[in-house]
């Protein structure tokens, strides 16, 4: 049955567009855990994302033990200082000083991962581009950002991991390759310029820099 779709007037899509300007990369979070419903609540939103072939291919692992969560900060400081090494100069002393991770505080962690052997789909969409589930997931924590942020809620994206150990020290199968690692919770400030131009480190380019005519 066709049904008529929603009428999103100019104030929401005021809202939306405001909502997606203070879509930050939080990295500074307060140590209380917001309330499990909201996080299952914020996860169900999340299910909602588009994938290729409807595969819904993400995979969520909660990482709350000690000991997980300290194999996963040495992972980044190991990784932290091996990108550190490669700057030289003026740019090494501002990398040092930037903060690139929640990991201390954020009171909830999730590693984000691509089930590469998943069944549900049958392959729709994938024979061409089988990276099409990876950024199927990449879609699904966009999702995810969007609605923590209109809860109030900060979520920090950490790269500076090397996947395969975090896979294996998360015991995760083998066909699930590392997307993202997420730490989640309420944000200590606020700011709506993303915090790397704050610092100095780099600014946003205008849109013609990325958009070309053929």
């Amino acid at each position: 049955m066709n049904r008529p779709g929603p009428v999103f007037d100019v104030h929401f899509r005021a809202e939306l567009a405001q909502l997606m300007r203070w879509r930050r990369d939080v990295r500074r979070f307060r140590a209380d855990p917001a309330p499990e419903e909201l996080i299952d609540h914020l996860l169900d939103l999340a299910q909602l994302a588009p994938s290729v072939g409807n595969s819904q291919p993400w995979r969520l692992i909660r990482v709350e033990s000690a000991e997980k969560r300290a194999a996963i900060r040495d992972n980044f400081l190991a990784c932290n200082a091996e990108a550190l090494a490669e700057q030289q100069g003026e740019r090494a002393a501002l990398y040092a000083q930037l903060k690139l991770a929640g990991l201390d505080k954020a009171p909830l962690q999730l590693a984000v991962f691509c089930d590469r052997a998943t069944t549900q789909g049958f392959g729709l969409g994938t024979r061409t581009m089988p990276e099409m589930l990876d950024y199927s997931v990449v879609g699904m924590i966009n999702m995810l950002w969007l609605a923590a942020r209109a809860a109030g809620l900060g979520l920090g994206w950490i790269s500076i991991l090397d996947p395969e150990k975090v896979r294996l020290a998360l015991e995760a199968p083998e066909s699930f390759k590392l997307i993202g690692f997420l730490c989640l919770g309420w944000p200590e400030e606020e700011h709506v310029e993303p915090e790397l131009a704050r610092c100095g480190w780099q600014d946003r380019t205008v849109l013609g820099r990325r958009v070309l005519v053929v």
